[in-house]
């Protein structure tokens, strides 16, 4: 503000200086066109043949001593003014500030403002003039001068200027610093304070607190900070819920099978299991909760490195078409259990898709898996293919029934459509959530909609190009697909 200051000084000083010196120029030219008519007033002492003969222009030359006397009479009239007569070499010969002129040249040129008069800055003695000079006839002058010269010191007109104007810019320079201060005071209390909110804000969810808010809105840059800030504390607040509530659904969903471990094998260990058949019943309960104890724990492990990225995904060509009857062969008798009917809807010329084939059957593993689990007795699961846009797009489709699920929801860790479903009958509810991960990392998409009562779930995959086998990483697979 104060460089701002100063530089905006010295330019209106630079301006209003240079207004100045054009003014005493124009001035000065006027003046000169004056002070020639009493030059040559006074290049004669006696006039002649006035009387007999008024309109004649007759006189008597003096020498050169009376002329410059009468000269520097006249000169102390114009002081500040300085005169001089120029011969027509453009030299000095009388100069009212010098009583011994040094035949100083003078250059001069014509003048733009007033007709007739010539203009010049010289310098003499080490000062700067303004100078503006006018012809006269040689013959008739004493000196055989011919240019009447004016010249007025520059720096007079410079301290009159400065003399002018400093006052108006200490003014207008104190009143623009009062305005500065207000204004800086205003601007820092306009962004301490949202700031100073945002810091409290940040303490706060440093220490816990993670539903605080600073509520700060605007178009500018605090107010479209303060409305990221609040996201994040939104997205650091549900992260920590669903950080809490995995850990409580994995503390539920192991105490149950590691009561059964416990229970049945503290059984088999106090022999108070008798018969053959209770020592076989409890042998077999220990054994499936065992598996699905280590089921869990390898489902986390997955969910775990997909999410991490440290998962290797080996992308080849995959026959989509084959695949999707590989997997409904798999489920097919416990569909027939339930009495479901199964659909496989797919174009004989649909592209193959670029997958891994192992985790390709994971995912629809666990897209048919849930299909059977949770389509009502009796009712039909389809799986339908088709090719748009560069990608390949797998839909399997079932009854929603009583507990209908949330889209939105599905591929949440733990979740179930039915919190009454036990684990051991709808599973631990990772399935979904790995499978997403892992369509991702072989860049693709899914997801889920309701349509007609309906759950669909929705594979998109890229489409093959060519057979060329290609390894990559799933960090860099997820990085791709984002």
């Amino acid at each position: 503000m104060a460089v701002s200051l100063l530089l905006s000084g010295a330019l209106t000083w630079l301006l209003v200086r240079d207004l100045e010196l054009q003014s005493a120029q124009e001035q000065l030219d006027r003046s000169v066109i004056a002070e020639r008519a009493v030059v040559l007033h006074d290049e004669c002492l006696i006039r002649t043949g006035i009387a007999t003969n008024p309109g004649a222009a007759n006189c008597k030359l003096d020498d050169y001593i009376d002329y410059q006397q009468r000269l520097t009479g006249l000169a102390s009239q114009l002081a500040p003014d300085r005169l001089l007569l120029l011969n027509s070499r453009f030299r000095v010969v009388f100069d009212s500030g010098n009583q011994d002129p040094t035949q100083q040249s003078i250059s001069i040129s014509s003048a733009r403002r007033v007709n007739g008069v010539a203009e010049a800055r010289i310098n003499l003695e080490g000062q700067t003039y303004l100078v503006a000079a006018m012809p006269i006839a040689p013959a008739r002058d004493p000196l055989t001068a011919a240019y009447v010269v004016l010249a007025v010191p520059q720096g007079a007109f410079a301290a009159a200027a400065a003399n002018e104007l400093v006052p108006r810019l200490l003014l207008a320079g104190g009143a623009a610093l009062l305005l500065a201060m207000l204004l800086v005071l205003l601007v820092s209390r306009s962004l301490t304070r949202p700031l100073g909110q945002l810091a409290g804000a940040a303490e706060d969810i440093a220490a816990g607190n993670y539903s605080r808010r600073v509520g700060i809105r605007g178009t500018d840059e605090i107010g479209t900070l303060g409305a990221a800030f609040d996201r994040m504390a939104e997205a650091v607040e549900r992260a920590r819920k669903v950080q809490r509530e995995f850990l409580a659904n994995v503390s539920h969903e192991l105490k149950t099978p590691l009561t059964s471990l416990i229970g049945f094998s503290q059984a088999l260990v106090d022999g108070s299991l008798v018969t053959d058949l209770e020592r076989s019943r409890a042998a077999t309960v220990v054994h499936e909760e065992s598996e699905r104890v280590l089921r869990m724990a390898q489902e986390l492990l997955d969910l775990a490195r997909v999410e991490a990225g440290s998962i290797s995904i080996h992308i080849t060509t995959v026959d989509l078409r084959g695949q999707l009857e590989q997997e409904i062969g798999i489920v097919r008798p416990r569909a027939d259990a339930r009495e479901l009917v199964l659909e496989l809807d797919v174009p004989a010329d649909i592209p193959p898709v670029a997958a891994d084939p192992e985790r390709l059957h994971q995912v629809l593993d666990n897209l048919m898996d849930n299909a059977v689990k949770y389509a009502p007795s009796g009712s039909k699961i389809s799986a339908s293919a088709r090719f748009d846009g560069g990608s390949v797009e797998a839909v399997v489709s079932n009854p929603a029934g009583p507990h209908s699920p949330d889209p939105e929801r599905i591929f949440e860790r733990f979740y179930r459509a039915d919190p009454a479903r036990s684990a051991a009958a709808g599973g631990v509810g990772l399935g979904l959530a790995i499978s997403r991960e892992l369509a991702m990392a072989m860049a693709g998409r899914l997801w889920a909609d309701i349509d007609s009562g309906n759950l669909r779930v929705h594979l998109t995959l890229p489409a093959a190009k060519g057979v060329q086998t290609q390894l990559q990483p799933a960090s860099a697979a997820l990085t791709n697909a984002h």
